[in-house]
């Protein structure tokens, strides 16, 4: 099956074609799914080697001056590296780009822990005025890309990754998608996480909401969702654990309510594995999900555990 990263190339390649204000910027990774962009657009295709710094920085530069620059590389590389840049070229200059990354937290586990990068998006929450698209499946990053790059001079970072779910949702870039209605508690899965998460809520009685954009985050789906199921959250995020918790409780800031965030640990896994094995061991394949979900929502549903609709507010936030 073609990955998003198969497919990122083919989109900026026709979006280099159809809007003369876009530019791509790379530091080697990826530069071989460009040679025929670049000999096209050899002032809008760059390479500014194994520059990470540069890279954002250059792309800072050519936003300034009216440009729309596309950067692309692993999400080590992208994000946690360059990070000063980020927050300052492009941050405190409030200039705009599309950082698209690659391998996400784990895709690629011979790399070792340099190219895996599952707190990307909660470093990039302690940022102001950042978009993030983490699609599920090739056609949504097709989609999500589109979308990025026209949307005006925003900062926008687009998660791709190898996982994939089977089967691509319609997305718009903004709101979060029922796929299952319940009344037992809400579960929000976040892009490839959506196939694991149906497998294991299978048979409960629970809302499932399938997020692609997770910044900013969709408030108001997630207060429909809860007022129809009930106040029991779980997220399901592909990277680091508990990313979302604080914006899922900020959303349900005045009603009692649980919350539990489901995701990559904070532990370092040592050996190289396949990248299965590390889903497994994080706790995001299909059974370890079901466990943990299904004995979150029991909890909750247990008389004296669920908030008293009348008593004081015993609710938790996990």
């Amino acid at each position: 099956m073609e990955t998003m990263r198969d497919r990122f190339a083919p989109v900026v390649t026709r979006l280099l074609e159809e809007d003369p204000r876009v530019v791509l910027l790379l530091a080697e990774i990826g530069a071989a799914a460009f040679t025929e962009a670049a000999r096209r657009h050899p002032d809008r295709v760059v390479n500014v080697g194994i520059r990470e710094q540069l890279l954002v920085g250059a792309a800072a530069g050519m936003a300034l001056t009216g440009l729309r620059p596309v950067v692309h590389t692993f999400a080590s590389f992208l994000v946690e590296r360059p990070f000063e840049q980020v927050k300052l070229d492009l941050g405190h200059q409030d200039a705009g780009a599309v950082l698209v990354s690659a391998a996400a937290s784990f895709d690629w586990p011979a790399g070792g822990h340099t190219h895996m990068a599952p707190g990307d998006v909660a470093l990039l929450d302690t940022l102001d005025g950042w978009t993030v698209h983490v699609p599920g499946h090739p056609d949504e990053a097709g989609t999500l890309l589109r979308h990025a790059v026209a949307a005006g001079d925003d900062k926008v970072y687009v998660r791709l990754s190898l996982q994939s779910n089977a089967r691509p949702l319609p997305v718009d870039g903004e709101r979060f998608r029922t796929v299952r209605e319940g009344r037992g508690g809400v579960v929000v899965a976040v892009g490839p996480v959506l196939d694991a998460v149906l497998a294991a809520t299978e048979g409960l009685d629970d809302t499932v909401l399938y997020a692609t954009t997770v910044r900013p985050f969709d408030t108001a789906a997630l207060r429909r969702a809860t007022e129809a199921a009930g106040t029991d959250v779980v997220l399901v995020e592909p990277y680091l654990a508990g990313t979302s918790v604080a914006a899922a409780n900020d959303a349900l800031s005045d009603v009692p309510h649980r919350v539990l965030g489901l995701g990559v640990g904070r532990r370092e896994l040592r050996r190289y594995g396949r990248l299965e094995e590390h889903v497994a061991a994080h706790g995001l394949d299909a059974r370890s999900l079901r466990e943990r979900i299904g004995a979150f929502t029991a909890a909750g549903a247990s008389p004296g555990l669920r908030p008293s609709s009348t008593g004081p507010d015993r609710a938790t936030a996990r």
